[in-house]
């Protein structure tokens, strides 16, 4: 967490300083306005604290033209109610009256650095790809996370991250795709002053900010194929050019990526590069959608149920039977995020002691119906066939030796015989699975069992 305070370091903002350096943020400190821009420009940070006497609408301005969006936090002596309004209407997002409660300022703290996306996951084809990723979160290779749009992509590459021997680094995101062509190159790599219109001052990019952490670069199939080859050079020789710059300038950091699109096939077609998808896809987690992890929907139902119930100052409900059994069938195109929206908009609408059926509601108020039993085959029909579009043949293979084996609760003689195979083949199949550290169903249990006891 790195905290910049901007004012003159009076009693009230050293203590706020000391109480932040107390719960772990690395405070830098500014004088003015101007000198508090350098800073940010210079080494980034995660919170902004001003102090309300300054002109807090000049700094939010300046920091909307330079695209850097660091939340502002305005602070003042007393609880001066006209300062407060003033500070919020000139962009601040809170506001903190001084002399500091120890509590608020931890509160603030834990808010900005608190990761609101918990990952919440229970199924068996959940397990695989989270084995894998704990498996490989220490190490410094490259990860590619693909899935469709809505599947929680960025949450798994922060549960990498927190799981890494960077974790106490800062973790860097930039979505490829929400950024124009012309400006993701300054935005990656930083930029010097004059480089073009509008660089009134050298500014460090993400590469530079993550520095010491990871970038997550989300959506990278969106990015020009002219700016790949600078992505690439700057993965493989660990340097970096900013724009207008005749410098190079070294980053240590740890690489995330994620696209909703096939790589390969963008490659075979041209629109991305093979050598920097190589470089990028050391590891491959693929995240598989929704309907195809039936045992996470209502595990998540119930954490957005919570969540949003505590978020709006709700007494926190359960999901009736009615409800549950309706946001079991659903078929949620639109993943885990679809899904997220329509329990917020449940919690909202429900009026009993309960979240009915009639609260699971679609955006525009309609009552979520149940897929009828010939929609469900189809849907079922259409998620199994496009579970094998994009993967190997020895990774079907081993889904579905798995399968089978939690559907025989770990009785190697039953699933060797379901699968037409020698109880022999079998155990050598098991073998290498553990070798390779995927969980194994023991006889009695399937793997969830045996995950959640």
């Amino acid at each position: 967490m790195r905290l910049l305070i901007i004012g003159r370091l009076n009693g009230e903002l050293v203590t706020a300083s000391r109480i932040a350096m107390s719960r772990g943020a690395a405070v830098t400190q500014a004088d003015g306005i101007e000198q508090g821009l350098n800073a940010l420009r210079a080494k980034g940070a995660d919170l902004v604290m001003v102090d309300v006497a300054l002109p807090i609408r000049t700094l939010v301005t300046a920091l909307t033209d330079e695209r850097i969006r660091t939340p502002v936090v305005a602070c003042g002596t007393g609880t001066d109610a006209k300062a407060a309004v003033a500070a919020i209407q000139a962009g601040a997002k809170e506001y903190i009256p001084l002399p500091p409660d120890p509590e608020l300022i931890a509160a603030v703290l834990e808010a900005v650095t608190a990761d609101a996306r918990a990952f919440v996951w229970r199924d068996a084809s959940m397990e695989r790809v989270v084995k894998l990723a704990e498996q490989v979160a220490r190490s410094d290779a490259s990860v590619l996370i693909t899935g469709e749009s809505g599947t929680g992509k960025e949450v798994l590459a922060r549960y990498v991250h927190t799981r890494s021997n960077r974790a106490n680094k800062p973790f860097v995101s930039v979505n490829c795709a929400a950024i124009p062509d012309a400006l993701l190159e300054s935005e990656l790599f930083g930029h010097e002053k004059g480089a073009f219109t509008g660089a009134v001052a050298r500014r460090i990019g993400r590469f530079e900010e993550a520095n010491g952490g990871t970038l997550l670069l989300d959506e990278i199939s969106e990015m020009d194929v002219r700016l790949q080859a600078k992505l690439l050079r700057a993965l493989q020789e660990r340097v970096i050019d900013r724009v207008g710059g005749t410098q190079p300038v070294k980053v240590d950091i740890r690489v995330l990526a994620t696209s909703n699109r096939n790589l390969a096939e963008e490659a075979r077609k041209g629109t991305f590069r093979e050598d920097l998808l190589y470089r990028l896809n050391v590891v491959h987690l693929r995240l598989p959608p929704l309907r195809d992890r039936p045992s996470d929907i209502l595990e998540l139902a119930g954490h957005f149920a919570r969540k949003y119930a505590e978020a709006n100052g709700i007494a926190p409900r359960p999901l009736s039977a009615e409800a549950r059994r309706l946001v079991a069938q659903s078929p949620w195109p639109g993943n885990v995020r679809e899904l997220e929206n329509t329990l917020h908009r449940a919690v909202l609408l429900a009026s009993g002691p309960e979240i009915d059926a009639d609260a699971i509601r679609s955006p525009d108020g309609e009552a979520l119906a149940a897929p009828s039993p010939a929609a469900r085959a189809v849907q079922a029909a259409e998620a199994a066939t496009r579970g094998f579009v994009g993967r190997s043949l020895a990774e079907v293979e081993r889904d579905l030796i798995l399968d089978t084996l939690d559907h025989c609760l770990g009785n190697r003689t039953h699933a060797a015989k379901i699968l037409g195979i020698s109880i022999r083949t079998l155990r050598n199949k098991l073998n290498e699975y553990t070798d390779a550290g995927i969980p194994v169903a023991e006889p009695g249990h399937t793997r969830a069992l045996a995950a959640y006891g």
